[in-house]
């Protein structure tokens, strides 16, 4: 009789025999060949957050851990992009896991880097916007961010030119002045986000650019637009009218 119900136990779905591998096992199994055959856009948020978290939890149920990542963080954008405080603040995710989390943000702006640097960024502006909403959309700081351009309006460098808190940066004109003449680059753009989520520029950044421009102007370089990131849209100073 209990040979009979230790074989009933082992066949109880989600229940392991002695030396068969755990339910979750197969569910990676089975998620990873999702992955391979239909693509990233195959999978829900909290399925890419489990793909990820696979390598640093190899021998545990991770799909609790990705839903509650969701929970906190809204999507799989902002639960990669959150600050690694908060991230270590989650229940049941380690230093190992939240280390792979940001190693895959810091892959996805590498990436999205490669794609503009060297290109002309007037004709690449689609691409040059997204890389800046990759950057920038989910920090929950304000950044500032200097793209410099050639003669050619080829994209030479991206350089964080300040990083502040949730009320703003302080940017010196002259310094983004001589920052430019260094570089030998003849414009740039500026970008910024809005922890805020909302783009529309305000008073202090209609400001700062007409500073940043006169500045700029006054050694020749130009000044080609001001974009201010959002999280779900962003705002051109150009196409605003305000430079």
């Amino acid at each position: 009789m209990a040979k009979r119900a230790n074989m009933a136990e082992a066949a109880l779905p989600g229940l392991a025999g002695p030396g068969a591998e755990p339910d979750h096992a197969h569910h990676r199994a089975r998620l990873r060949e999702r992955f391979d055959r239909a693509g990233a856009e195959a999978l829900a948020d909290y399925e890419m957050l489990e793909l990820v978290l696979f390598r640093a939890i190899p021998r545990r149920d991770v799909k609790p851990l990705a839903k509650r990542l969701l929970r906190e963080f809204g999507d799989f954008n902002h639960a990669i992009s959150a600050p690694l405080s908060r991230l270590l603040a989650v229940e049941g995710l380690g230093e190992a896991a939240a280390r792979e989390l940001k190693i895959v943000e810091a892959a996805a702006q590498r990436l999205a880097q490669a794609r503009v640097i060297g290109k002309e960024a007037l004709t690449s502006w689609s691409a040059l916007m997204t890389y800046c909403k990759t950057r920038m959309a989910h920090q929950g700081v304000e950044e500032f961010r200097l793209l410099f351009l050639d003669r050619k309006n080829v994209l030479i460098a991206d350089e964080l030119q300040a990083k502040g808190d949730v009320s703003g940066v302080s940017v010196y004109p002259r310094e983004v002045a001589k920052r430019a003449l260094a570089l030998d680059a003849s414009a740039l753009v500026m970008a910024h986000n809005h922890p805020s989520g909302d783009p529309t520029p305000s008073q202090a950044d209609i400001r700062m650019t007409k500073e940043v421009a006169a500045a700029l102007q006054a050694v020749g370089v130009v000044l080609h637009d001001h974009v201010v990131i959002g999280k779900e849209r962003d705002a051109s100073f150009r196409a605003l009218g305000l430079i």
